[in-house]
C-alpha cells in the first residue's frame, strides 16, 4: 500500500532511501532511487500491514562531487532527515528504511542508533553486490535493465574500475570516485542483461522479507 490519503496509519512503514547521483553515461542519475522504490514494492506485495511511503530521493553523494549533474545533501543533513522522518512516524508499528545507496550508511546507522535509543523501532535493509562491480557495473545495469530497460543505454557502457572496493576506499576517501575512475564506473557492465537483473531482484526481495519477517516477529514476542 502506497502512502496517500486513504492509507492506514497502522502497520509497518517502509521508506525507500535513496541518491541522486552519476552513474557513468550510461544509467541514470536516480539508479540508488528506483531500485530502492522497487524493492518496497516487492516487500509490500508479499508481507501484509506495510505502508510505502514517497522515497527520500537526496543523499549523502560527496564522493561523486566531481560528476556534474550529482546532488548531494552531505552526511548530517541525510542524517537529520532520516531521523525526523522516523520520529514523524509514531502512528505506525515501525519503520524499515530500505537503503539503495552505499554512501548513505553512515548517516542510516547515526539516525538508527538516536531512533532506537528514543524507544522506536526501526529496521535498516540494503542490497549487497561483489566487491569488484561496486557501482554502475553489470550489478546495477542489470537490474536497471529489468526494471527500466528504457533508460539504460547500452551503445554507452564500457568497462570501469574493477579493483575490489576494499582495496580502492583509501583512494575513495582521498580523491572521491573522479580520483578513481574516469567513467565514474566501479564494474563492468558490459556484461548485464535484463535476466541477470531480474534474477538479482528476486534473490534480493527474498532476503528484504526474510529481514522483515524476522524483526516483526521479534517485535511480536516482546
Amino acid at each position: 500500500m502506497r502512502l496517500d490519503s486513504t492509507a492506514s496509519v497502522h502497520g509497518t512503514l517502509v521508506v525507500p532511501v535513496g541518491s541522486t547521483e552519476q552513474h557513468g553515461p550510461h544509467l541514470p542519475f536516480t539508479v540508488d532511487t528506483a531500485i530502492a522504490a522497487a524493492l518496497a514494492e516487492r516487500l509490500a506485495a508479499e508481507v501484509s500491514d506495510v505502508v510505502i511511503a514517497p522515497p527520500v530521493a537526496y543523499g549523502a553523494s560527496g564522493e561523486h562531487a566531481g560528476f556534474p549533474g550529482t546532488l548531494s545533501i552531505g552526511v548530517e543533513a541525510t542524517r537529520v532527515v532520516l531521523v525526523e522522518l522516523i520520529r514523524s512516524a509514531d502512528a505506525f508499528d515501525g519503520v524499515v528504511l530500505v537503503s539503495g545507496h552505499g554512501g548513505n550508511a553512515v548517516p542510516v546507522r547515526a539516525a538508527c542508533a538516536l531512533a532506537a535509543r528514543e524507544g522506536r523501532r526501526v529496521c535498516v535493509w540494503s542490497p549487497t553486490g561483489p566487491a569488484d562491480d561496486s557501482h554502475a557495473g553489470w550489478t546495477e545495469t542489470s537490474v536497471m535493465l529489468a526494471l527500466r530497460p528504457d533508460a539504460v543505454r547500452m551503445d554507452l557502457a564500457a568497462p570501469g574500475v574493477t579493483t575490489p572496493l576494499p582495496e580502492l576506499m583509501d583512494r575513495l576517501r582521498k580523491d572521491g570516485v573522479a580520483g578513481v575512475s574516469k567513467s565514474g564506473v566501479l564494474g563492468d557492465p558490459t556484461k548485464a542483461s535484463a535476466e541477470t537483473g531480474e534474477r538479482i531482484l528476486r534473490q534480493w526481495t527474498a532476503d528484504l522479507v526474510r529481514t522483515v519477517t524476522a524483526w516483526r516477529a521479534t517485535d511480536r514476542r516482546g
